[in-house]
């Protein structure tokens, strides 16, 4: 017999130079009643970040890999995971005390369940992430073999997966490194029969430093044509870039960055490019018309 006991859910964290934000994280997880075991990438950090993380109190497992892997860092942490299920935090972001038992009683409970989006609660203050009710009004249709809404996007600190599906859909891809990432993992989930649900029941809390991150709206708009590129058909990724294309001629200057960096990427994009089976590619469609189209919000963290 299984022992009740053993940890159903392990905590995946990456983190690069923000050595004060990863302890902080930390001492939110070590006092969580479900004393998750925690596996901690780091992304090639120059300061203290390693030693401090080794030192720390709540035990997690270190893998320094000694450059920045962006979200390939999250497939290593689910590799040395040895719980049925994995959560996701960034190094500024933590679980609401039961939150990890609940994801797992879910995911006990649905089997044919490979991620769940939780509800995101965003500083101090507890202020509902604009996502929350993006996902809650997806369009998709309901599944009785699944819990919560469809969706096809999730925020990455603010998910829990089964740790086979995850692997079974190849995790995070490489071509798109990070930023906006999450939107193809869920077409990878879902093209392999995988469920992705918003079950806002699931608490995750999202605690960023003041002032965001310099250039990362490019970088998610980039991602996006790519993942069309990637995954959708020849005329939908046609007419993402022509939205681009147009944004360029436009003068934007974002625009012209974003084509930059997609036409570097993009011949490896192509090499992995494989069509979503027509089901999945007719709800991406839907989340299309409500979104309106390039770059929308339906899963970038």
């Amino acid at each position: 017999m299984p022992d009740a006991a053993a940890p159903r859910v392990t905590v995946a964290m990456i983190t690069r130079n923000r050595c004060r934000s990863v302890l902080r994280t930390l001492d939110r997880l070590a006092a969580l009643p479900e004393r998750p075991p925690v596996v901690v990438v780091d992304n090639g950090s120059t300061d203290a970040t390693v030693a401090a993380v080794r030192a720390h109190p709540v035990g997690a497992r270190v893998l320094a890999v000694g450059r920045n892997t962006g979200a390939l860092g999250r497939n290593l942490a689910v590799r040395h995971a040895t719980t049925p299920y994995v959560a996701f935090s960034d190094d500024d972001s933590w679980w609401a005390p039961g939150a990890l038992d609940t994801a797992a009683d879910v995911l006990d409970a649905h089997p044919r369940l490979g991620l769940l989006a939780a509800r995101t609660l965003v500083g101090p203050d507890a202020v509902e992430d604009p996502l929350n009710s993006v996902l809650a009004d997806s369009p998709l249709p309901s599944d009785p073999d699944l819990p919560g809404r469809p969706v096809l996007g999730f925020l990455g600190c603010a998910a829990v997966v089964r740790r086979s599906a995850f692997l079974d859909a190849g995790g995070y891809h490489r071509v798109l490194f990070f930023g906006g990432e999450e939107t193809l993992l869920a077409y990878d989930l879902a093209a392999r029969g995988w469920g992705v649900c918003h079950v806002p029941e699931v608490i995750a809390l999202h605690h960023p430093e003041p002032g965001g991150r310099p250039g990362r709206s490019a970088v998610v708009r980039r991602n996006t044509l790519l993942t069309a590129w990637l995954r959708r058909p020849v005329p939908v990724a046609l007419r993402h870039t022509g939205h681009l294309l147009a944004a360029a001629a436009r003068g934007e200057p974002e625009a012209a960055a974003v084509l930059r960096g997609t036409l570097v990427r993009l011949p490896a994009a192509l090499r992995d490019r494989e069509r979503l089976p027509d089901p999945v590619e007719h709800a991406a469609r839907l989340l299309d018309g409500e979104s309106g189209g390039e770059g929308g919000r339906r899963g970038s963290s």
